[in-house]
């Protein structure tokens, strides 16, 4: 039994009697913010008194005094100038608790009208190892599905692999042309893992020295303009002196921008530098963001030598993410990546052209959105697809195949962009009978306050996050100095460590505030 809904329904009863639609009064009945004033507050005396043109407190004593509470609370107070205090009553409370212990269900029923959600979630680059900044994707995706099948509505699980793009096209250039055969048969995927980092730290490198001539220029531009702001005359008006001060704060602030931008591209630049090896591969790769285009551009259009890398690559990359699956509890109904809807990209932006809704722009091919400042790219100019193209044919897909109610994105907030624009685009393309929903999470930040990074070789691995939960969890039982644990096996030790440890891993993620970021710490 809900509390709060059986506490409004018996404040509607008398509401009906004084305002033709008491909805909205009904819903200004909260929990409480601080446990000194109850368990819930009534707080729509104030703007029922003001259209019954009846004093607050008076209405509130009123409505206190009628409505029926018996056997739910125990404590009705008035206060403030119309505030309704109230308490639950332990007894009741004890009641319902008492109910969900002997129901397997816990007093929860099921969904008067199931409906069929499709829940995507979890997703990870499966070229790369998966890091703790992939927890909170697949924790809060499994739970919601969990919750949606626990109340009775039909629930499709899609883990949207990504097992196609660029980052493919990144470890087949390290593989060829950084080849090291042992690394590769001693550990496959943290082999590709490594490729990816050191591509990534070459096309940095070379695009951290392209970019910092550039803005050393625009910083002594902008110190130019400082300096020009700072020797004007003191404005004698004081609206004219407020905005000099605030055009001198936003130079500075600029300066501050670009100051910092400089100071991490060669940060970048100094780590290449420093270490002989890596300098000496710069050197000989000035190319590499060209090359690794071409690599991916050849393995999308069907290369035979770029096929077999990725056939030989992906089962070891799958088989990794199955195994932290598998420790974790997660399971997926379908597991369809980029790579399935690979063939279905171009009919997907013929047809948005033959609505007339993408047009050519700049040699790019783009949907244009109301309400957005930038169109959504559907094909670049030099024929390849983009993320947008994929999420597009995965709606029609789904749309087609299971005709889903609502579809769930389980994503880090950093792409409110990317999905604004995606169901925008995907409503104007006629998919409007699904509600489409991102489900925005906080990001797991480094020690630094920074988002994880793969390609800076700081990420800590989720596999072994999972080995120190089960790690604290052993040691916990071996400082329980408890009858109940002596005789134990080990076999029995490893499966407690594991519940536990990882339910405590679970537990901490969901614990934290949705939408909020938090640093990871053991």
């Amino acid at each position: 039994m809900n509390a709060l809904n059986l506490v409004r329904c018996r404040f509607a009863e008398v509401l009906t009697k004084r305002v033709p639609q008491p909805e909205p009064f009904v819903s200004m009945i909260r929990a409480t913010q601080d446990t000194k004033f109850g368990d819930f507050q009534a707080n729509f005396a104030m703007p029922l008194g003001k259209q019954l043109g009846v004093p607050p407190r008076e209405i509130a004593a009123e409505i206190a005094a009628e409505v029926n509470l018996d056997g739910l609370c125990h404590k009705v107070e008035v206060a403030g100038p119309g505030f309704i205090n109230l308490t639950l009553d332990p007894d009741w409370i004890k009641r319902q608790l008492q109910a969900a212990l002997a129901d397997e269900r816990l007093g929860i029923g099921p969904v008067e009208q199931p409906k069929t959600f499709v829940v995507d979630f979890s997703s990870p680059n499966v070229a790369k190892p998966m890091h703790v900044g992939h927890i909170r994707s697949t924790v809060i995706g499994d739970s919601i599905s969990r919750i949606l099948r626990f109340v009775g509505h039909r629930v499709i699980t899609d883990n949207h692999l990504g097992d196609w793009g660029t980052q493919f096209g990144m470890i087949m250039y390290g593989f060829r042309n950084f080849p090291d055969p042992a690394g590769w048969k001693r550990n496959p995927v943290r082999h590709l893992g490594e490729l990816y980092r050191t591509v990534r730290q070459l096309i940095d490198y070379h695009d951290a020295i392209r970019k910092i001539l550039d803005l050393a220029k625009a910083l002594d531009h902008a110190q130019g303009e400082l300096q020009a702001i700072s020797q004007q005359p003191v404005a004698d008006e004081k609206s004219e002196a407020k905005e000099q001060r605030r055009k001198t704060e936003k130079q500075r602030e600029k300066i501050r921008e670009l100051e910092a931008t400089i100071a991490s591209l060669q940060r970048q630049i100094d780590s290449v530098e420093s270490d002989p090896d890596l300098k000496s591969r710069a050197d000989a790769h000035p190319d590499i963001s060209r090359r690794v285009l071409e690599e991916t551009a050849a393995l999308h259009s069907g290369d035979e030598n770029n096929l077999k890398l990725w056939n030989d690559f992906l089962p070891h990359c799958l088989e990794d993410i199955e195994r932290v699956y598998r420790r974790l509890n997660v399971t997926f109904d379908h597991q369809l990546g980029e790579s399935f809807y690979h063939d279905q990209l171009a009919a997907v932006v013929d047809e948005l052209e033959q609505k007339n809704l993408a047009r050519e722009s700049d040699g790019a091919t783009c949907v244009f959105l109301e309400g957005f400042e930038t169109p959504m790219i559907v094909r670049k100019s030099d024929g390849a697809f983009l993320y947008s193209t994929t999420d597009l044919a995965t709606i029609r897909y789904r749309m087609q195949i299971w005709r889903p109610d609502a579809m769930l994105y389980v994503v880090d907030h950093r792409q409110h962009e990317h999905f604004d624009k995606l169901f925008a685009a995907a409503k104007k393309w006629g998919w409007s009978g699904v509600q489409l929903v991102h489900v925005s999470f906080g990001t797991v930040l480094g020690e630094d306050g920074r988002p994880f990074k793969t390609r800076a070789g700081d990420a800590v691995g989720l596999e072994g996050l999972l080995d120190e939960a089960e790690t604290k969890a052993r040691h916990v039982l071996a400082e329980m100095n408890s009858p109940h644990l002596a005789n134990l096996s080990p076999d029995e030790t490893d499966q407690i460590a594991a519940v536990v440890g990882i339910g405590a891993l679970k537990y901490a993620d969901l614990s934290q505030n949705r939408s909020s970021d938090y640093k990871f710490s053991y």
